[in-house]
């Protein structure tokens, strides 16, 4: 989450006093003297909140109220105020303002409100970013990767269920990609000008559950690894979606939450609510050839990212990428991709011995199996599939000791 504060006060010690408890609290503290050396940094891009003391020489605290509100509305900023200056202070909180705190403030008092303006300026960031998305076009094509038969058929499926109005169940391996996912869902669905509000279940309170519901109010709210929410929360989540919540619930996990439920362990009701819209991600070991598409986009984002040249991505590199497992998914495929356009090392690569023509028989293989899975093991289906005549696609199964029974249902 954004942890930015741009502090403006005219009195330096004050203003190094509170920096430090910023600090402290783990939150980036951007200090200036006056509103003229704050200027600058109060945009509609600027990612953090504002601070600022009421009573300044020149241009106050309600000037750079003002001036910030035309910037961009929705900038939080907080007011610093003397003893005698409440009824201003309230008169700025008609005006646009945020919050305001009486000097001298408790540490604790103001970490909360901040936390609370942070919070805020994060989800406006985050659906404005989205809503840029939504106006560019199929959020599925231009955010999911992939040519193989079953990437289309991910993308097929994420729109057809964002197209009604149910709750989801999405699910994949570790890195997979399922919170890519579930925004995908939500940016190609009507709700996708509406808030999108994203949390991890591990940790989440009654009371945190119910003001995420109250963010996503219109819009979609995603709870990943929902198998960590606990047994209580589970129960409410369950009676707050069957009550017809204005809030879509799209739920991710990387578990089996059927035999969760078997084992008594996930909530029953809320299971059956979610099955009935589920999306599965394919793991890259089920669509090898996907893998080169993707790291040539992932190393097209990394290089746009980092400002540098995408290097090439040579056939030695896509022989290499190919002979490796990748157990980690799209995620542990991106990581690769940033190393590479970085020029670092990439732990997971195969020892540098390895030749060409070695790495081209682990690509080989992979596809041939990969065919025979889609195929559930029959061999003329994934022979026709790979366009090899059935003798060609036998002798390659026998050199590579590869069964087709071991992929049959």
């Amino acid at each position: 989450m954004i942890r930015t504060v741009l502090l403006v006060d005219d009195d330096a010690a004050v203003r190094e006093a509170l920096a430090q408890t910023l600090e402290l609290a783990d939150i980036k503290a951007l200090t200036a003297g006056s509103f003229v050396a704050a200027k600058d940094r109060i945009t509609d891009k600027f990612e953090g909140v504002i601070l600022s003391d009421m009573r300044m020489p020149g241009r106050d605290g309600f000037h750079l109220l003002e001036y910030a509100r035309k910037q961009d509305p929705d900038l939080p900023v907080i007011l610093l105020t003397g003893e005698g200056d409440i009824p201003m202070a309230v008169e700025a909180m008609g005006q646009g303002a945020f919050g305001f705190l009486e000097k001298p403030c408790a540490p604790a008092e103001l970490l909360s409100v901040l936390e609370r303006a942070l919070k805020t300026r994060a989800l406006v960031l985050d659906n404005r970013r989205l809503r840029r998305l939504v106006e560019t076009g199929d959020p599925a094509a231009r955010m999911l990767f992939g040519t193989s038969d079953l990437a289309n058929a991910l993308r097929k499926q994420v729109r057809l269920v964002a197209q009604t109005d149910g709750d989801v169940l999405v699910t994949g391996a570790p890195g997979a990609g399922v919170s890519k996912v579930a925004e995908v869902i939500h940016l190609s669905s009507g709700r996708s000008k509406a808030p999108f509000v994203k949390r991890a279940a591990a940790g989440l309170s009654p009371d945190a559950l119910s003001e995420i519901l109250s963010e996503a109010e219109g819009g979609s709210l995603f709870i990943n690894e929902i198998g960590q929410l606990p047994a209580q929360l589970q129960l409410t989540l369950s009676e707050a979606v069957e009550g017809r919540t204005p809030v879509r619930l799209i739920a991710g996990s990387t578990q089996d939450l059927a035999a969760e439920v078997s084992a008594g362990r996930f909530n029953g009701d809320l299971y059956y609510r979610l099955e009935v819209l589920t999306v599965r991600i394919p793991s890259l070991a089920e669509r090898p050839e996907d893998i080169p598409v993707m790291f040539r986009r992932y190393v097209d984002i990394a290089a746009e990212q980092s400002g540098q040249s995408a290097p090439e991505v040579t056939p030695q590199v896509v022989g290499g990428l190919m002979a490796r497992d990748w157990p980690g998914n799209a995620r542990a495929l991106m990581s690769a991709a940033m190393r590479f356009v970085m020029g670092l090392p990439d732990e997971g690569e195969q020892d540098a011995a390895l030749g060409l023509a070695e790495q081209m028989a682990h690509v080989e293989q992979s596809l041939l199996e990969a065919a025979l899975r889609r195929a559930h093991g029959q061999a003329s289906a994934a022979a026709e599939a790979l366009k090899l005549p059935r003798k060609t696609f036998y002798d390659k199964l026998t050199r590579y000791g590869i069964k087709t029974e071991d992929f049959r249902d």
